[in-house]
């Protein structure tokens, strides 16, 4: 598969994880330039899926983006927002790693 391919896949859930940060600071759209900047990269990331979907069936490309965002996220949430997880969420999006990993490594469905 195209390293392109990967990229635009990778720099979708970048910026899908950026906008979802924003939508935090954006204090329910009460703050206007958090909420330009999700609304900025919200489209970004999804025309980078869209590029990322010429190659990756949507199931495996959603599944990755969602995966890996949602693990980014969670780790931005403790990180920058001060969030607590406790074991069974870790738990959780240690599964959820082990998902993108199964799908990636070992998948026919997927075309390395």
């Amino acid at each position: 598969m195209n390293p392109t391919t990967w990229a635009a896949l990778l720099g979708a859930i970048a910026f899908e994880v950026v906008g979802t940060t924003l939508l935090q600071k954006s204090e329910q759209f009460s703050r206007l330039w958090p909420t330009l900047g999700l609304a900025v990269c919200y489209l970004t990331a999804f025309y980078l899926l869209s590029l990322a979907l010429r190659q990756i069936p949507v199931g495996l490309a959603y599944a990755i983006w969602s995966g890996l965002g949602v693990v980014a996220i969670a780790t931005i949430g403790v990180v920058l927002f001060k969030q607590k997880l406790d074991l069974p969420a870790i738990a959780g999006l240690g599964l959820i790693v082990t998902g993108v990993l199964v799908i990636n490594l070992f998948s026919k469905s997927v075309s390395h």
